[in-house]
């Protein structure tokens, strides 16, 4: 087991595609790293860097310690899971999960005991003579993962494993990852676009865009103290809240314009953010589950129109387009619904059983206490270091 580091490390393609920009990363040993973002943001051109299947262009990268730029795939003690589970189809469970072992040349009765041992942990043990065609996509990315374990390695990759699955078994496969894994004590670079998944497994979780490095922490600091405003609307589902809004300090309040609506947020709430005293335009972030749905006759509220609602059982998203509060209202003709449309939206999250209707015109309150503020320029956040 060891500690993984990325240190500036960038991978260029061609003359100017650059796929990592001057990554730095320091995966813990025994440490769940998850890495996340977008399709092409770069996170399995790192990976697969780490493996020693890419190049390096600049940078350096080590495994325990020791640099391993140079060092060929087989001599860098990792164990790769592959998206496909690249299973040999006429071989056995068990033969597949010690073939590496048998190539290695360890003998027959170490290669039994310890296949035995993964497949006590894998839950594999009643399928050992089964062929990978006789078994399920779970069983499969089980197998796939024993012939990982199996050679104890110093950190496990794993390529967005879970993506060939369907929906229940993605969710059954994140707790047996996670288990085996916390189980193994192994350091860990796993690789998704889920968000959910990343949420849910790592320790922490490193978010790229665009090849760059935008945020490393733990999943709850990521959702709750976001770095910038791609991070914020890439963590959370579903995403938060994002409208560009207008911000006027004052002595006791900040007062922010939603168009023609403003409202009033107190000054003990929002003095952790660099908010100038002469005003700025920024981006207002609120997650769904912070805006609530009031009464008109409430301070401070906003007034909209719900354009969809999506119905999940243990809860209704609401889909509220902003309205300008003197002439939307007075107006339904089709050319006015298309406009209130276009405009800046929000998504609230409402118990199952509230009644709500497309076309309803709400007041909804923005919790102050979880509100967050961007620059509309950068899209670094305001928030005080």
């Amino acid at each position: 087991m060891a500690e993984i580091t990325f240190d500036a490390v960038t991978k260029v393609f061609g003359d100017d595609i650059r796929a990592v920009d001057e990554l730095s990363l320091h995966v813990a040993d025994g440490e769940f790293m998850v890495l996340v973002g977008p399709s092409g943001c770069g996170k399995t051109t790192a990976l697969r860097m780490l493996a020693g299947l890419e190049d390096i262009t600049s940078g350096s990268l080590s495994i325990g310690g020791a640099v391993v730029n140079n060092v060929l795939p087989k001599d860098r003690d990792v164990a790769m899971v592959f998206q496909n589970y690249a299973l040999y189809p006429h071989m056995s469970v068990e033969k597949n999960i010690g073939f590496a072992l048998k190539i290695r040349g360890d003998s027959k009765s170490e290669i039994k005991r310890k296949v035995g041992e993964a497949a006590s942990i894998l839950h594999l043990t009643d399928f050992l003579e089964r062929r990978p065609k006789a078994l399920s996509g779970g069983q499969r990315q089980r197998v796939a993962m024993g012939r990982a374990i199996v050679r104890s390695p110093q950190a496990f990759l794993m390529d967005e494993p879970l993506s060939n699955l369907d929906a229940q078994l993605r969710v059954e496969m994140r707790l047996e990852i996670a288990r085996i894994q916390r189980l193994l004590g192994v350091a860990t670079v796993y690789v998704t676009h889920d968000q959910v998944e990343a949420m849910t497994m790592g320790d922490r979780v490193a978010v790229l865009r665009g090849g760059k490095l935008q945020q490393v922490d733990t999943p709850q600091d990521l959702y709750d103290h976001p770095a910038n405003e791609f991070v914020a609307g890439f963590m959370g589902s579903p995403p938060m809240n994002l409208v560009r809004c207008h911000v006027r300090p004052g002595n006791d309040r900040v007062e922010v314009d939603f168009g023609d609506q403003t409202i009033e947020l107190p000054w003990h709430y929002t003095s952790s953010h660099d908010l100038p005293a002469s005003g700025l335009d920024v981006v207002v972030g609120v997650r769904p589950e912070d805006v609530i749905i009031t009464d008109a006759s409430s301070p401070n509220t906003i007034k909209t129109r719900v354009e969809r609602r999506e119905a999940l059982g243990a809860e209704i998203l609401v889909h509220l387009s902003h309205v300008d509060s003197t002439t939307d209202l007075a107006r339904n003709d089709e050319d006015a619904l298309r406009d209130i449309s276009r405009r800046a939206s929000f998504v609230a999250k409402m118990g199952p059983r509230v009644q709500v209707a497309v076309g309803d015109v709400l007041s909804v309150q923005i919790s102050p206490e979880h509100a967050h503020f961007f620059d509309a320029t950068t899209g670094v956040t305001l928030r005080k270091r």
